[in-house]
């Protein structure tokens, strides 16, 4: 009878035991990662942070990541092993409990060869977690501790250009193309183009532009696009649109293009454009009104003379014959005496 009550005593004791470690476990090792900041750009460096909640003598943990957006770089400490898709780290204090660790450091690198922003995360798991001379033992962190980021490239601003050749006459349609552009563009899914016309008094207008349907749009009355938006983004982005321009009249036009992302109505780029529109060659023409006022003086001068030009020379050449007659005949008449 006494050694049924021993074991059973032994059994009791190593039950307590057993559940005073799980809890210990539980409510010590409280593990949590993070990042230094949320979002990271193609060639940045991403710092993940673990923090187990308790001085650790030994861990092997494992970090996966997404090899198509991160490499791994370094980890601040342990043995690392990187297998292209996850780091696995080995840590054991080998100075006898004086060089544990509360948190390990690891870092990765953005790559650069994608065109899109992306949301993706890093995952944590461990076991093989023992305190300070190997006691006490904590559970395995089995359930992945993860920590969601965000990853784009660098993008660069959407241009827009309004391209033509030559002068613009009034009531004569030029041709035009509507370019926007970027070397990296933010990706939009749902996005229209529109514009706003500046005009001289009681003139108009029209950006005409034909669809894949064969139907014209103005440009400055209906916009461009479908009706629930078109997608743009991405590597080198060139959209290039086709246009006829008719403006009423001479004078200075202001167009004001805009691309907006329909989703919010923001304006994702917008660019304003000075146009200047000629009238007929000889219309308002200041050199020809000048030249006809000369010339209408010229014939005026010509058909009806007030009266005959004036020099100082034009008497001297009216009394020198007279003089010479008079002189002459003097001679004469002496002679003949």
């Amino acid at each position: 009878m006494k050694k049924i009550i021993s074991i059973i005593g032994i059994l009791f004791a190593l039950f307590l035991l057993t559940f005073s470690i799980n809890v210990y476990a539980n409510d010590t090792l409280n593990a949590t990662i993070e990042t230094d900041k949320d979002t990271y750009h193609s060639g940045e460096t991403i710092t993940l942070t673990v923090k187990f909640g308790a001085e650790l003598s030994t861990y092997t943990a494992e970090v996966k990541y997404n090899t198509n957006l991160l490499k791994y770089l370094s980890v601040d400490d342990g043995t690392a092993n990187d297998n292209g898709q996850r780091v696995k780290v080995s840590f054991y204090d080998t100075h006898g409990g004086s060089n544990t660790k509360n948190s390990m450091t690891i870092k990765f690198q953005v790559k650069d060869d994608f065109d899109t922003s992306n949301s993706t995360g890093l995952s944590f798991t461990a076991d093989s977690l023992a305190g300070p001379d190997a006691s006490p033992q904590y559970e395995d962190i089995s359930t992945p501790l993860t920590k969601t980021i965000l990853v784009e490239p660098e993008f660069i601003d959407y241009d827009i250009d309004l391209n033509y050749s030559g002068d613009i006459m009034k009531n004569e349609e030029k041709d035009m193309k509507l370019v926007v552009s970027s070397s990296m563009g933010k990706y939009y899914e749902h996005t229209r183009i529109t514009a706003e016309a500046t005009t001289p008094e009681n003139e108009t207008v029209k950006i005409i532009g034909v669809d894949e349907e064969s139907t014209q749009h103005d440009l400055i009355t209906e916009g461009w696009g479908a009706e629930d938006g078109d997608p743009i983004g991405g590597r080198d982005v060139i959209k290039e649109l086709n246009f006829k321009g008719l403006f009423s009249g001479a004078g200075d036009y202001s167009i004001k293009l805009k691309l907006v992302n329909l989703d919010d109505s923001s304006v994702i780029a917008n660019k304003d454009f000075k146009i200047t529109v000629k009238g007929d060659e000889t219309e308002n023409s200041p050199e020809n009104t000048l030249d006809n006022n000369i010339n209408n003086e010229t014939v005026e001068n010509t058909e009806k003379p007030n009266s005959l030009p004036k020099t100082g020379n034009t008497i001297y050449f009216m009394i020198l014959p007279i003089i010479v007659i008079i002189v002459a005949s003097y001679f004469y008449l002496k002679k003949e005496d």
